[in-house]
């Protein structure tokens, strides 16, 4: 399949030939710019591609419940975070991106770090080019230090035409 360019695939292009660790680094926070709340959180991305992004979080103080783990909100963020950059490595530039819905299911209590990977088959890439406007239910794993998964979530993110400026 045939990749179109939008702005944040151009960012993460341009960062390709430098080496993992000042990619991640750069990414990051130039994704903190853009979202700044990510940055609040301390989100570190890992992986960025149009068919695959992953997002750490350490389990530090400032995004711990009162039981020393993840705090669920921290959780969700992080969920909402992978599937909404995966998507938006793919949404043309005359497109608005807009997050329709976010289920969370919390199944058990989490063990350390958290990590979130979110990921688009050429199907739903291939939609997002030719619909005018639509959704996508976005797969994403959340997992913590133990490997297991202490959250199931669906998230289904829309696009739509961005408005003009009347003239």
């Amino acid at each position: 399949m045939e990749y179109r360019s939008n702005s944040m695939s151009r960012l993460v292009g341009r960062t390709q030939a430098l080496p993992e660790g000042l990619r991640q680094f750069i990414l990051t926070r130039a994704f903190g710019r853009v979202v700044p709340f990510l940055g609040t959180a301390g989100l570190r991305f890992e992986e960025v591609s149009r068919q695959r992004l992953v997002v750490s979080l350490r389990n530090r103080r400032k995004v711990q419940n009162h039981i020393k783990g993840v705090h669920a909100a921290a959780m969700a963020l992080l969920a909402e975070t992978a599937t909404g950059f995966v998507v938006g490595m793919n949404v043309p530039d005359d497109k608005l991106m807009l997050l329709k819905s976010m289920h969370v299911n919390y199944t058990r209590r989490s063990q350390g770090n958290m990590c979130a990977v979110a990921t688009l088959d050429d199907a739903q890439i291939q939609r997002m080019y030719n619909e005018e406007k639509g959704d996508v239910t976005v797969t994403v794993a959340v997992t913590d230090e133990s490997g297991e998964q202490p959250v199931s979530c669906e998230m289904v993110w829309a696009w739509v035409p961005k408005k003009r400026p009347q003239q």
